[in-house]
């Protein structure tokens, strides 16, 4: 499969010169599986992305595929079952990059959860997600658990509730679905931005018009059906219609924290109350623990949304309370995110009551759009708007994906997982290294970024980790279509967020691999990228 930076011209001009069946915008984990879903029917799909894959909400979550404990109490009962089920489904088709997280909930007689509503609330949760039995919820006393978190605050503890989500990294699994598509024959194109659509002679959509970013070059496609999946830019792409229609999206922001586990020395994840009776994640991630989430209305640049420090004293506030031997300063931030959640408008419900449900609108010029949703739920979400442009397009073809393994994440068990971890671990033998990492974010793909580093290496039983990430990022720009630093430092290896000092100390290398590997890229382009991740990188350390 051909998916490199040295490819995508050529993709651009295939795109350019088919009648597709489907066009979808944007390439976050939305479009990403409506393109996966419509090519492996048998519909011929392109994707089209103004920034990098996944460069908006998609990786930018709690990065977790979960059950959405909380729409139980919003008495949501389809929701919970869908996302839930949902939740088995991306676990089995990529082992290493969904994988199971035990959550302690602690339980205060001064909280939002009782005792016996949480028992059968967690009960319930099990039984509508289909939780296998060994991953079925516990209930703890206080003394166990603190055995099980120490750090928790003790005045007033019940007890605990133990039960199972899904950690993952939110923008490998956008990626892995892409390539997943493109393997079966879909094209999806970066950094190329739809600016307006083609119309036929009924004054219905059979195309859009993009420029690519690039090479600052115009290009028209052409489609039966064109799906707008841009999260939360859907109204920004719907504006482009002839006839303007109303907005339907009301925006919020969630931001998280980044600390060194130093700080915050969890034994495991927990969900617990924030100051304002919300819910809060704290999940330990290597050498770090992040820690959030927020949902406050947002208004402002859509772009560029950045933690503010109202944002932040909050993730504070409800940390200390309920860590209170161990408070986390400014100072001692090592990065943030911010992402958007583009909910549907209800009149008269605040930010936290919106559903969390997708919504399909069909325009009367044929545009179809998606928004809400989860991160869980993308792929129902794919397959019930391609259900609605199939017939459109005239076609009766059945979804394949649930039981379609996303390329080079086929695995049959998490052990197998680990068995693979040990192996990248018993090549590299080095103490400041982790198979982990590698293994979590790039699958059975890991052995290629391997084996390219042992060949550029003068020992192949200990490679160093600059030969390693030298590797990696050359792995991207040939196989996942990396066209900037800014694309492999955030969106495929997620360092900006979880390894900043790493980037500080191979800066160089890393900005020399780059020009390398991507010579003939026009200058404004380059300018453009550096000033993106100058951007992100202010977002990062704002609060140091």
């Amino acid at each position: 499969m051909a998916f490199s930076f040295s490819t995508r011209l050529t993709d651009l001009k295939k795109a350019e010169n088919t009648v597709w069946d489907i066009i979808v915008i944007g390439g976050g984990i939305t479009g990403a599986g409506i393109l996966l879903d419509a090519q492996s029917r048998g519909l011929n799909a392109v994707l089209v992305e103004k920034e990098d894959f996944a460069w908006g909400t998609s990786s930018r979550s709690t990065k977790l595929i979960h059950g959405g404990l909380r729409y139980l109490k919003q008495m949501d009962i389809q929701l919970v079952r869908e996302v839930g089920k949902e939740r088995a489904i991306v676990h089995k088709n990529a082992r290493n990059l969904v994988c199971p997280e035990r959550m302690l909930l602690p339980i205060y007689s001064d909280g939002s959860l009782g005792w016996g509503l949480t028992s059968l609330g967690l009960k319930v949760y099990d039984w509508l997600a289909g939780v296998p039995k060994d991953e079925q919820r516990k209930m703890l006393s206080a003394e166990k658990t603190l055995l099980h978190e120490p750090l928790l605050k003790k005045d007033n503890l019940k007890g605990g509730g133990l039960y199972y989500e899904y950690r993952t990294d939110d923008a490998r699994l956008t990626i892995s679905v892409i390539k997943t598509a493109c393997q079966q024959g879909a094209i999806a194109l970066n950094h190329a931005e739809v600016k307006d659509f083609t119309y036929n002679k009924k004054g219905l959509i059979d195309g859009i018009k993009l420029i690519d970013h690039i090479h600052a070059n115009q290009h028209t496609l052409r489609s039966k059906v064109v799906i707008n999946a841009a999260g939360p830019w859907v109204d920004d792409v719907r504006s482009f219609q002839k006839n303007t229609t109303n907005r339907h999206l009301f925006l919020t922001k969630g931001i998280h924290i980044v600390v060194d586990q130093e700080k915050l020395p969890l034994k495991q994840s927990a969900y617990f109350d924030a100051v304002d009776q919300r819910m809060m994640f704290a999940i330990p991630r290597g050498n770090i623990v992040y820690i959030g989430t927020t949902d406050t209305p947002y208004n402002d640049n859509t772009n560029h949304p950045y933690p503010g420090h109202d944002d932040v004293d909050y993730i504070l506030q409800s940390t200390l309370r309920m860590f209170p031997d161990y408070p986390i300063e400014k100072k001692d931030i090592q990065s943030t995110w911010s992402g958007l959640r583009p909910l549907i408008q209800q009149e008269g419900k605040g930010p936290s009551e919106l559903s969390r449900r997708d919504e399909i609108f069909e325009s009367k010029d044929g545009l179809l759009s998606i928004a809400g949703g989860k991160l869980t739920g993308y792929r129902k979400m794919a397959e019930r708007i391609v259900n609605r442009a199939q017939r459109i397009i005239g076609k009766r073809l059945a979804c394949q994906t649930q039981h379609l393994v996303l390329y080079g994440q086929g695995f049959d068990s998490t052990t197998d997982v680990q068995h693979l971890c040990h192996r990248v671990n018993a090549i590299i033998n080095g103490p400041d290294f982790s198979g982990e990492r590698l293994v979590h974010l790039y699958g059975h793909f890991t052995m290629d970024i391997i084996e390219r580093a042992q060949a550029k290496s003068s020992n192949e039983s200990k490679l160093s980790l600059s030969t390693l990430l030298q590797a990696e990022l050359e792995y991207t720009i040939e196989h996942e279509r990396v066209c900037s630093l800014s694309d492999f430092i955030i969106q495929r290896s997620g360092m900006l967020y979880f390894d900043r000092a790493r980037i500080d100390q191979h800066q160089e290398l890393l900005n020399n691999v780059m020009s390398a590997h991507t010579q003939g890229i026009p200058t404004q382009f380059k300018d453009a990228q550096e000033a993106h991740l100058q951007k992100a990188y202010q977002s990062v350390i704002a609060f140091r």
